[in-house]
């Protein structure tokens, strides 16, 4: 039986077929996939209306102004997508701002002629969901044992990293924030990816969808360290839009601020995609965790 043919309109879902051994069987990508760097040699069958150099307040007030019209974020290339004769697609139906969901396919898929693809919908709001999307994803390319062994060596990295987390004398309380204006604190598996690299997350509830998130109430909590991994955004981007953070009254008299332990991560490639590289994302946070111990940057994160 030949190996079915996949495009993949999210760069998690990418990661994960790649993880479970479809490297060669990716045929098309979403617009946002870029890793493992060859897949940004494929075809790219969706695009995003949102202009290129937004701040962050104006990307959320474009995208609250596209949903009031009851518009999608994306376009889906029907004609590209339909021409690669894909066997599987992989999308999310977790946040229709995040990327394609499966409404945004219903005109590609509605005039689909001969037998249409398997569409494979992810939506993890946890570790545990990251790992059953492995399996699902194992399942719909036929690669079930590839998925289980790729599950067992990404958890065995997590009891690593959990295990170093368990000799340290002390857990920072850590704001992981993941849009700067308007403020939203981290959820679903950010709270969890702290907790195993040895850090107690604060504003937001494993497996729970990300809070927006009041000043005051940041002020209040005072953390010991302040995470910046907004959704989408690398750390160049991240760093050009921290006016409306750090120009706040209080700023400058948060413990975080005082002490430089103020981080700001590669959002786009690691806490924003739940696939493989959140264990890399739990091994940032323990890094910065470990920041001024002989550890002052790193691959993915660096300090205000």
């Amino acid at each position: 039986m030949a190996a079915p043919r996949v495009v993949s309109l999210l760069p998690s879902a990418t990661e994960i077929a790649v993880a479970v051994g479809m490297e060669h069987e990716i045929v098309g990508r979403s617009h946002e996939c870029d890793f493992p760097p060859f897949i940004k040699a494929l075809p790219i069958c969706t695009a995003t209306k949102l202009e290129k150099g937004l701040t962050s307040l104006q990307i959320d007030d474009c995208v609250q102004e596209i949903v009031r019209q009851g518009l999608s974020v994306y376009e889906v290339d029907a004609a590209l997508l339909k021409s690669l004769r894909p066997d599987v697609i992989l999308t999310q139906s977790q946040c229709a701002v995040c990327a394609v969901t499966p409404r945004d396919l219903e005109e590609a898929l509605s005039s689909w002629i001969g037998t249409p693809p398997t569409l494979l919908s992810l939506a993890p709001d946890n570790l545990d969901d990251v790992w059953g999307d492995l399996r699902r994803v194992g399942e719909a390319v036929g690669a079930p044992a590839a998925a289980e062994a790729s599950i067992t060596a990404l958890q065995a990295r997590l009891d690593t990293l959990r295990s170093r987390a368990a000799k340290r004398a002390h857990r920072p309380t850590i704001a992981a924030i993941e849009w700067i204006d308007p403020l939203m604190a981290a959820g679903n598996w950010v709270p969890q990816l702290i907790q195993i690299a040895g850090g107690e997350p604060l504003f937001a509830t494993p497996g729970q969808h990300s809070p927006w998130l009041e000043w005051d109430a940041l002020v209040a909590a005072d953390p010991d360290m302040i995470v910046l991994m907004p959704c989408g955004f690398q750390i160049p981007q991240t760093m050009a839009d921290l006016a409306p953070l750090t120009a706040r009254d209080g700023w400058n008299r948060l413990a975080a601020v005082r002490a430089g332990r103020v981080f700001v991560a590669d959002g786009h490639h690691f806490f924003n995609r739940p696939g493989p590289r959140l264990v890399e994302s739990a091994a940032i946070i323990a890094e910065t965790i470990d920041a001024g111990r002989g550890v002052d940057a790193g691959a993915g994160w660096r300090r205000l």
